[in-house]
């Protein structure tokens, strides 16, 4: 018997979301035979069996997200039992009186946290179960499962995902557990009895509006102190809407969004391009990227990698663009390769089959990461300039907005031109003001030649 562990399957990624078993438990499978489909770093990547055997037990469902490094799938030879792998993986130690809000930890979630060094001796004195490659350390400890606040109760986690699914109120559920915890047997209880949750709201402020209506109107006592008044809980309207998780693309947009924010300094400079020189039939994305390229041969500060820990920077030579993709899961960006060796009619196909991998979800892992350089070209739905985000190492981003004409003084009066906005957005700590704005200077010079 043997434990797959999730691989990472990109540059240092923490986890993968399961999107599809191709695999059942008590399959016999191939090495090499597709196993499961894992969504990570904004791809789909199919996951083949590393071996030929038996699958005793799959480690998640669709939907789950498995962390780098934990195990994926157990794998078994015939004659092994899945239910004794399954028994033998995931029944903890004796039972032992666990207070409210807490639950046991099995030997597989405690194994990275304790050490055999702290394990208690009988535990260092037992023989490997064969569960795992190699020895599989355990603990008797009870770890505490975090909880959160919400109105005057907590709950936690698995408790508050109960609700969601039973669409009950969290915060008008009376607790019965300790320190005001509400248990999955309450939730439960609200779900089967609604007029319990309405009879508690009415319940907190009916009295209250009674007293007041016949109590009487009575001057107050100039000796005696003002009684304190009762602040009377006020209802909040219901929510429209559900909780959702956020998954796959989006959560991995979150992340990268919020590694960005904590570690680039952005400053953002803004300019117009006039583009009426153009001759009929010019690539906007083309003369785009072009442009950029004119603009790191001015500037190569800004076709470069920052890195703050170490305090050092890399100037690149070539240019590999980073294209914002939109699409309704989230945010991709991929790069394109080696634009500054290309002509625009490469550019142009490299482009189309970048697309075409992110409408079918197929962009190889490779082709996210390590672009020198990004463009935006959000333009082609609205807005005129924007802040964009820097994904780190990069120092610098470009966002093109929407395309529109402009009044430009001539001699002897005023054109009609086409302006594409520009916005410049780079990391202060690896680049001034000057030289982020002469990179910008030699892209509206580029854009604005005729071909």
């Amino acid at each position: 018997m043997s434990v797959f562990i999730l691989p990472d399957l990109g540059e240092g990624l923490p986890d993968a979301e399961i999107v599809e078993w191709f695999v059942k438990e008590g399959e016999q499978v191939k090495v090499d035979q597709p196993m499961v489909s894992m969504e990570t770093a904004k791809a789909v990547v199919d996951v083949p069996c590393p071996e030929d055997g038996i699958i005793l037990k799959l480690h998640g469902q669709p939907g789950d997200v498995i962390d780098t490094g934990n195990p994926l799938v157990t794998f078994g030879q015939a004659g092994d039992s899945i239910a004794a792998e399954t028994a033998e993986i995931t029944t903890p130690e004796p039972a032992q009186p666990e207070p409210s809000g807490t639950v046991a930890a099995t030997p597989a979630t405690e194994s990275s946290e304790e050490t055999t060094d702290n394990a208690p001796d009988d535990q260092q004195d037992r023989p490997d179960t064969g569960t795992v490659v190699g020895a599989m350390e355990s603990t008797n400890r009870v770890i505490s499962e975090q909880l959160s606040t919400i109105g005057n109760v907590k709950v936690s986690p698995a408790v508050r995902a109960l609700a969601r699914k039973l669409k009950i109120d969290v915060s008008r559920v009376t607790p019965s557990g300790a320190d005001n915890v509400v248990t999955a047997a309450d939730v439960k209880q609200a779900a089967a009895n609604p007029a319990l949750l309405a009879a508690e709201v009415v319940a907190t402020t009916a009295p209250a509006a009674a007293d007041q209506q016949h109590q009487p109107v009575t001057e107050p006592d100039p000796v005696s102190a003002p009684e304190p008044q009762t602040r009377q809980p006020v209802k909040r309207p219901a929510a429209v809407g559900e909780w959702e998780p956020v998954r796959g693309t989006r959560r991995t947009m979150a992340r990268i969004m919020s590694e960005a924010h904590t570690k680039v300094v952005p400053t953002t400079l803004m300019d117009d391009a006039d583009i009426q020189a153009w001759l009929p039939g010019q690539d906007i994305t083309v003369r785009l990227i072009r442009s950029l390229w004119a603009g790191a041969q001015t500037e190569p500060g800004l076709n470069a990698w920052y890195n703050g820990e170490d305090g050092v920077r890399m100037l690149h030579k070539g240019m590999d663009v980073g294209i914002a993709v939109d699409t309704a899961d989230g945010l991709f960006v991929p790069a394109l390769r080696n634009v500054h060796n290309a002509d625009p009619d490469e550019i142009r196909n490299g482009i189309n089959r970048m697309r075409d991998n992110v409408k079918d979800r197929s962009i190889p892992p490779e082709d996210l990461k390590d672009y020198t350089i990004m463009l935006s070209n959000f333009g082609v739905f609205a807005g005129r300039y924007a802040t964009p985000i820097i994904n780190p190492p990069c120092v610098a981003i470009i966002a093109a907005g929407k395309l529109r004409h402009e009044a430009i003084p001539v001699l002897g009066g005023f054109e009609a031109h086409r302006i594409i906005p520009l916005s410049l957005t780079f990391d202060h700590r690896a680049c001034t003001g000057g030289e982020a704005a002469r990179f910008l200077k030699a892209m509206l010079d580029d854009l604005a030649l005729s071909d």
